[in-house]
């Protein structure tokens, strides 16, 4: 008897031992393996909101060609380049194919024929511009950055046409199947009838006939502490050191990166040295991670847009422009704000740059501020290019940053981009 019972519970071991043998091996959870180099830093704590690489995209300039010699322009945020920008993200662009630039007089298309023109004056990747519009690139066209998006009819008004131009400026591509119908752009075109009008000379500067108008804001603003910085930069603060420069700046090292703080200008430099490889960097993959990176490290505290240097070392350097409303804020070197530069290699970031302030949305003071136009501007931009030794490559309005002790306030001011790539205000 005794020994059928243990024969009994040796069975029954042995039945209890396969089936947690079944339920270990057929429910063991999955573990992602984890991945440790330099270039993966840890979230930190959360400084400014994130953002979408498909928001940093956008034209800064859109200029409606109305026909008869007759031109508009619409900035970043007002509500009718949103509208006709939205339309234009619906459609489809597809087969592709390269002519010379030279193929068309353009001062005649502008000027004779109906069409928008996008203009993104830094250009951009076309694989991040399929991110905002949807573009069926070959392989060529693929890995082309284009600087303007040009629609327009042609043939009595018969046919659309739609040119994406090489930013190098030789190359045209056109978009043999575009769902676009001559109807489509002149409804488009119904939301420049009465706006105010613009006249260009050379096709690339366009300028107001009258004088136009802008909000001038006083807005308060809280300031990034060293110490935020550490801790959002450092793997580990607790082994930072602290150097003091004679102009009053603080440097944060661990031994390899380090943190520049200028504490008058309220401005931050951090490097993160690393060994430069010898492939090619893949500018949107380095915008990409550019993005990533922000978002963990100080976030976004505004509107930005995508504003690639115009002559990046091998696309290692990605810049990100900082709006108000419908304009860009321009700085000087005596007081840094506005941009978020970063320098990447490989997709890894050795370079970060950017403000410490953070403004706030609420404005304690606002004004209309009028800035010149027509004949009083094109004076002033004589006046410029006489003491300049760069040519003027676009001319437009901005918002020059003043701080006070409390607030920072944002001036109205007519902007210039050199053909250097800088920008300078006209005084």
């Amino acid at each position: 008897m005794i020994e059928k019972m243990k024969s009994v519970l040796l069975a029954a071991l042995v039945v209890l031992s396969l089936v947690q043998s079944y339920f270990l091996s057929y429910s063991m959870p999955y573990f992602e393996p984890i991945q440790k180099t330099e270039s993966n830093y840890v979230k930190t704590e959360e400084m400014g909101p994130e953002e979408k690489v498909e928001n940093l995209i956008f034209p800064d300039q859109m200029i409606l060609h109305l026909g008869e010699g007759k031109h508009t322009l619409f900035s970043p945020d007002m509500v009718f380049y949103k509208e006709i920008y939205k339309r234009l993200q619906g459609r489809k662009f597809d087969g592709f194919q390269r002519h010379p630039y030279n193929m068309m007089d353009w001062n005649r298309v502008r000027n004779e024929n109906q069409g928008i023109e996008l203009r993104f004056s830094q250009g951009v990747p076309i694989a991040l511009l399929q991110r905002v519009m949807q573009i069926q690139a070959d392989t060529t066209f693929a890995e082309e950055v284009v600087d303007r998006i040009w629609i327009y009819t042609s043939g009595d008004n018969e046919d659309v046409r739609s040119l994406f131009f090489s930013a190098k400026g030789d190359i045209v591509y056109e978009a043999t199947r575009a769902d676009l119908t001559v109807q489509d752009v002149k409804q488009h075109l119904v939301f420049g009838e009465g706006w105010m009008p613009y006249h260009s000379a050379d096709g690339k500067i366009y300028l107001p006939d009258e004088p136009i108008e802008m909000v001038q804001v006083t807005l308060p603003y809280q300031t990034f502490t060293s110490e935020q910085m550490q801790r959002n930069l450092f793997l580990d603060p607790s082994t930072t050191r602290m150097i003091q420069e004679k102009d009053g700046s603080e440097i944060f090292t661990d031994g390899k990166r380090s943190l520049q703080v200028k504490q008058d200008q309220k401005w931050m430099i951090f490097s993160d040295p690393i060994a430069r490889a010898d492939n090619k960097n893949d500018l949107s993959d380095n915008v990409l991670s550019a993005v990533q990176f922000v978002n963990q490290h100080g976030g976004w505290n505004g509107t930005y847009r995508l504003a690639i240097p115009q002559h990046p070392a091998e696309g290692s350097e990605v810049m990100f422009q900082q709006y108000y409303g419908a304009y860009p804020i321009i700085s000087s070197d005596d007081f840094r704000f506005g941009h978020i530069r970063l320098v990447m290699q490989q997709s890894v970031v050795s370079g970060y740059e950017r403000s410490l302030i953070h403004v706030e949305d609420r404005a304690e003071s606002k004004s209309i501020r009028t800035l010149p136009g027509g004949p009083e501007l094109e004076a002033m931009i004589e006046q410029y290019r006489k003491n300049s030794s760069y040519g003027i490559e676009a001319v437009f309005p901005a918002y020059r940053p003043v701080l006070a002790e409390e607030s920072m306030s944002l001036i109205p001011v007519w902007a210039v981009k050199l053909k250097d790539g800088t920008t300078d205000i006209l005084r």
